[in-house]
């Protein structure tokens, strides 16, 4: 009887200890997803546009990325520091891989807020781990106004 208790215990803890790493990784990948957004607004702020396009899934590949990377650099370049406003993450608890937008509102000290989309693909999955691609960056949206469907 003895025996058979402690067995049941020592499984629950392995049980919990199971369950306690997989939502710690899914939940680091919240944060991964917030480092990569916003490291890669402060690379568009600061004007370095080598940054962002190396940011981006793909985009030293395409001229059409490059182009509008050029672009948005070009209009977003900001003197001082980036904080960010308001960060609406792309999904919320998902054990596995997502395509969606996330949704940044940021500002540096010489500028009103600035609110933009990134496109962002969280894939594989809990047990294998989560990483994060930036897919797309948006133009300057209105302050009021969701991620368009397609940037």
């Amino acid at each position: 009887m003895r025996r058979t208790y402690l067995i049941t215990i020592a499984v629950g803890v392995l049980l919990f200890l199971f369950v306690s790493a997989v939502l710690a990784r899914v939940w680091s990948a919240d944060g991964a997803e917030t480092d990569a957004v916003t490291a890669l607004v402060q690379a568009e702020a600061r004007g370095d546009e080598t940054a962002v396009v190396d940011r981006l899934q793909g985009c030293r590949a395409s001229v059409a990325c490059r182009t509008q990377v050029a672009a948005y650099v070009a209009e977003l370049r900001r003197a001082g520091g980036v904080s960010i406003l308001q960060m609406q993450l792309s999904t919320g608890f998902t054990l596995s891989g997502h395509l969606g937008s996330a949704r940044v509102a940021w500002r540096s000290p010489t500028s009103l807020p600035i609110v933009q989309c990134v496109r962002v693909r969280r894939a594989g999955n809990a047990f294998s781990g989560l990483h994060i691609e930036l897919l797309a960056l948006s133009p300057r949206i209105t302050s009021d106004a969701d991620c368009p469907a397609r940037f």
